[in-house]
């Protein structure tokens, strides 16, 4: 293929007033670099230096094809003029990729011409790598030639150092937690590309405790890091934005609706100009400040209650939410165009219980911050450690508070350690306590009704065994006898069975939790024990 070099004829360097070095001759004298032709543009007031460079050049280098083509400005300093005109002039080329290879010479033309030359090769109007040349380094030394290729893809450092960028920004995100979870990390990725590369909202959906609120934090950060935002981010939780003050705190208020002094808010929108605003609890919000809301969202401009004008606020939003916002748009308690304009990004964080292979970092992060929070270093003894992975990795361990619960469980164990150590009778006592602790929050019927019976005992059942020994005890307790439940329980498979003794079978299903016939439907439901 053959090498062509497009170029500015450089109206001073050209002259070789620098150490007689001239920058458009000396691309014809690298001996690794082989110019096939040189097309030099040139301003009709400079015509005899072009025409001495073309003669200069072609007594150097016979190969050289040398073609000068006349470029006019009227403003050489004009970006607007010169870009126009490099661009009609790359637009009427006819650039021939196949068959030859285009280079631009960015060391001579002015500073704009370099800027114009640099963004057309970029936007691939004019399919080139970029040439600088500079003076020898010492006599007899050879001129200088870099040649620069816009695609990053062929500069492995370089394309390192991005990948490690965007390594610590998906680290930023995750806390600084290695997790292991495959889902988990796809969606930490794919929300570090959203949130370096968008202005749009975020909705960040998930169970409570599962770290949106964090998470909101980080994203802040990354942008913050990413010059995308210049304010502060401004968290406010929907939930307690209820009553007639919702709005005034949310959209500012003036003097004027109230008449009495002190009564002037600038609102939380007003102070997150320029920043992020983190709407927690999005679902809490009531529908009129929902309409509000979009609208803000929407053109940057509302109304302060008692104001006659606008005022504006631009912002980016994070929204979290920790119920089906699609159910109550179905339940007419949220806006779907609300809810469509959250939605462009949503995002929803898996619960603990679906992140098992991430407990042990987890365990380790926490351990760091309770020491960072105590100031003092704090360890688990072996079996301690053993034990609080087995049960919070055990399926039957369901996390219902996430890592609120988890992360709680760890600062408790860590302020009581003696000496620093935690030690396998305080991880029974911790792990006794919460399991507690979720029983008495947990509405469950069943639960509630074989506790009534069986006392502590209730909290050692598998899941599976409790579902079926509370309709177990709800069929005897409706049965007059014991042979009456056992009909009612073994229905369909008594009529296989060549020995029909359901009150037998009942007898020994019983049996397995130490529980009886008399005594299961003499006994009344009872609460839990706390």
């Amino acid at each position: 293929m053959k090498n062509v070099v497009l170029g500015f004829v450089g109206t001073k360097l050209d002259l070789g007033q620098n150490r007689r070095w001239k920058p458009t001759v000396s691309l014809v004298q690298h001996p690794h670099f082989k110019v096939d032709r040189l097309e030099l543009l040139y301003d009709s007031d400079f015509h005899r230096l072009a025409r001495q460079l073309q003669t200069e050049i072609q007594a150097l280098s016979p190969g050289t094809e040398v073609l000068l083509r006349n470029l006019d400005l009227t403003n050489p300093w004009d970006f607007q003029e010169v870009y126009g005109k490099l661009f009609d002039f790359a637009r009427g080329y006819g650039f021939d990729d196949d068959r030859e290879r285009y280079h631009v010479h960015l060391t001579t033309g002015s500073h704009v011409a370099q800027i114009c030359w640099f963004l057309l090769t970029e936007s691939r109007h004019v399919p080139a790598r970029l040439i600088q040349t500079g003076p020898p380094g010492a006599e007899g030394d050879a001129p200088r030639l870099d040649l620069i290729d816009l695609d990053l893809s062929h500069y492995n450092a370089l394309q390192q150092r991005f990948d490690q960028l965007a390594r610590e920004y998906s680290d930023q995100l995750r806390g600084g937690i290695e997790t292991r979870n495959p889902a988990y990390n796809a969606l930490i990725d794919r929300i570090e590309l959203v949130a370096g590369n968008s202005d749009e909202p975020i909705l960040l959906m998930g169970e409570t405790g599962t770290g949106k609120t964090e998470l909101a934090e980080r994203i802040y950060n990354l942008k913050l890091d990413r010059r995308r935002v210049k304010g502060r981010l401004v968290h406010v939780n929907c939930a307690t934005l209820n009553g007639p003050h919702a709005l005034a705190a949310l959209f500012g208020q003036r003097r004027s609706f109230t008449g009495q002094a002190g009564t002037e808010r600038s609102g939380l929108l007003r102070e997150a100009d320029g920043g992020v605003l983190f709407l927690d609890e999005v679902d809490h919000l009531g529908l009129n400040e929902q309409a509000m809301l979009l609208h803000a969202i929407e053109t940057g401009r509302f109304y302060p209650l008692g104001a006659d004008h606008e005022v504006t606020a631009r912002f980016q939003l994070i929204a979290g939410a920790g119920r089906d916002l699609n159910a109550r748009v179905a339940l007419g308690q949220f806006r779907p165009d609300l809810l469509a304009r959250l939605g462009m990004w949503r995002f929803t964080l898996p619960p603990l219980r679906d992140r098992r292979e991430d407990i042990e970092a987890n365990l380790i992060h926490e351990l760091a911050r309770s020491e960072r929070k105590l100031g003092a270093q704090v360890g688990f003894n072996a079996d301690a450690r053993d034990r609080f992975l087995r049960f919070a990795a055990d399926p039957a361990t369901l996390w219902p508070g996430n890592f609120r619960d988890f992360g709680g469980m760890i600062r408790r164990l860590c302020t009581l350690a003696p000496r620093g150590r935690i030690t396998r009778v305080m991880v029974e006592d911790e792990i006794a306590r919460l399991q507690a602790d979720w029983r008495a929050a947990r509405p469950d019927d069943d639960f509630r009704l074989i506790a009534g019976v069986m006392g502590a005992r209730a909290a050692e059942m598998d899941p599976f065994d409790m579902v079926q020994l509370a309709a177990v005890i709800r069929a005897c307790r409706e049965a007059p006898s014991l042979s009456a439940a056992g009909r009612a329980l073994f229905a369909a498979s008594r009529a296989k069975k060549t020995s029909q003794n359901d009150a037998d079978r009942l007898r020994k299903y019983l049996g397995r939790f130490d529980l009886d016939w008399d005594a299961l439907a003499a006994r009344p439901e009872a609460a839990p024990p706390v």
